[in-house]
């Protein structure tokens, strides 16, 4: 029978406690939102949303084709010039998600005769996009640049560094700096991922690699995601010209597939500039996610300390954590739940994520369930 084994697939994740299943949500959900990762509270924020309906109504329902065709309008090149402006680099091309940002990344920057250095600790998209690109591939350890330059040691020719700047499971920061280093020691590039850190590190969150001094820097490429704190959907690419450029021209993500919707783009340009006049969002996210890791580690629970937005609490087991995460969504809190396969040590942990809207009568709700609903 066609298909027959994914039956049998299914099975597997099944007797494993692996099931995935969509829980569709309301527009009027009363949860306590600790799951999304809104990390400054503007999905919701008047002007953002007039920004994608204004757009909408200006620009149509959809770009109408690729970038390359129709899906360029004036809307999408007056946001790729303020976020280039905002985090400090020459020039930024977007895309209709983050993931598509990283596969064109990673796959246009490592060519046949290329060595892809990627950090084990990576998000999903930059694993595939090592996976796709023709160069060739080698995992170091995590937030390691000593294993980086003995991986770039061994090669002659091109090479890139890939790595998150903000790891998405435990919120831990990349030692970009020292990243950086290696990478100019061998001549290599540095191709980073900012999604959890756009909007919350940085000068009035302009970035992991702006506060690691790296913003505009010849040898640096930053991804990021539109999607998180400019609470829009979308992805970017930022960098010198000539590596936008080249994008352009060799990154299938952006030349075969359609531009980024207007209403997600006016809904981005609408949170940028909302952050440029209220740069203290930044500082509150963090601030957020400082009190939640004290409150939490004061409760007896094992939190790991933030380095951004990012809180995680570990649970004893991949079943004990996905019924804690159902336990608080009961008690009206809704967290994430990671667990194996998803997380590569292994470790079951909820996720949270601290909002820069929080009250600190939210955060005590949330610590108090967590803390009554733990295995």
């Amino acid at each position: 029978m066609a298909f027959g084994w994914i039956e049998e697939q299914a099975e597997a994740r099944r007797r494993a406690g692996l099931v995935r299943t969509l829980r569709p949500r309301p527009a009027d959900s009363p949860l306590l939102d600790l799951a999304s990762n809104d990390y400054l509270g503007l999905a919701h924020h008047p002007e953002v949303t007039e920004g994608a309906a204004g757009a909408a109504r200006v620009w149509g329902g959809g770009s109408t084709g690729s970038r390359l065709v129709t899906g360029t309008t004036e809307l999408h090149t007056e946001l790729e010039r303020e976020l280039a402006a905002f985090c400090g680099f020459e020039a930024a091309l977007v895309f209709s998600s983050g993931y598509a940002a990283n596969l064109a990344a990673v796959t246009a920057l490592g060519p046949h005769g290329s060595l892809i250095v990627s950090d084990a600790g990576n998000h999903a998209s930059l694993i595939d996009g090592c996976r796709l690109a023709r160069g060739e591939r080698q995992v170091v350890g995590h937030a390691d640049p000593e294993a980086v330059r003995k991986a770039l040691a061994g090669h002659q020719g091109p090479a890139i560094v890939v790595s998150d700047t903000v790891f998405s499971v435990d919120g831990d920061r990349a030692p970009l700096a020292e990243l950086a280093e290696a990478c100019r020691e061998h001549g290599a590039g540095l191709v980073v991922d900012d999604a959890h850190g756009l909007g919350v590190l940085g000068d009035g969150g302009r970035g992991a690699p702006q506060a690691a001094g790296l913003a505009g820097a010849a040898d640096v490429v930053v991804t990021a995601t539109l999607s998180k704190s400019l609470g829009s959907q979308g992805g970017v690419v930022l960098g010198p010209a000539r590596v936008i450029d080249h994008l352009v021209n060799a990154a299938r993500t952006f030349i075969f597939d359609t531009g980024l919707a207007p209403a997600a783009a006016g809904a981005a340009l609408a949170a940028l500039r909302l952050l440029v006049r209220e740069p203290q969002r930044a500082a509150r996210a963090r601030e957020v996610a400082a009190e939640l890791h004290a409150r939490l580690t004061a409760a007896g629970l094992e939190a790991v300390r933030p380095d951004a937005a990012v809180v995680s609490v570990r649970a004893p087991s991949p079943e004990q954590a996905v019924r804690w995460a159902a336990d608080c969504r009961t008690a009206g809190l809704a967290v994430g739940c990671f667990r194996p396969p998803s997380v590569p040590d292994g470790i079951s942990r909820l996720r949270l994520t601290a909002r820069a809207d929080l009250s600190g009568a939210e955060i005590e709700r949330a610590v108090r369930v967590i803390g009554e609903t733990r295995p």
